[in-house]
């Protein structure tokens, strides 16, 4: 059972966003992710996100594909606990 706390932190894929798994770190700020809707894409870690969370090879991100390569590169968003992927999966969000 999810607590209120938990539910109201998870964000779910919005228009034009996809879930992926990160396959292997690159280093600096990219991360190549295998998406959900079969395209591999190079992605980069927001400078937000960058100085406050930690990706490893396996997390479950939240990747916004760029406008012009759009099935090569994307934006990594967002990155998923245990918890919130075990309720994505639960919900039908994440195939795996």
């Amino acid at each position: 059972m999810k607590t209120e706390e938990e539910l109201e932190e998870l964000v779910l894929p919005g228009e034009g966003e996809v879930l992926g798994i990160a396959e292997k770190l690159l280093g600096y700020d990219r991360v190549l992710v295998k998406c959900m809707d079969g395209h591999t894409r190079l992605c980069r870690i927001r400078g937000k996100m960058k100085r406050r969370v930690w990706i490893r090879e396996g997390d479950v991100l939240l990747v916004a594909p760029w406008d012009f390569q759009f099935d090569k590169r994307g934006d990594i968003t967002w990155r998923y606990k245990t918890n919130q992927v075990d309720w994505l999966r639960k919900n039908g969000y994440l195939k795996v």
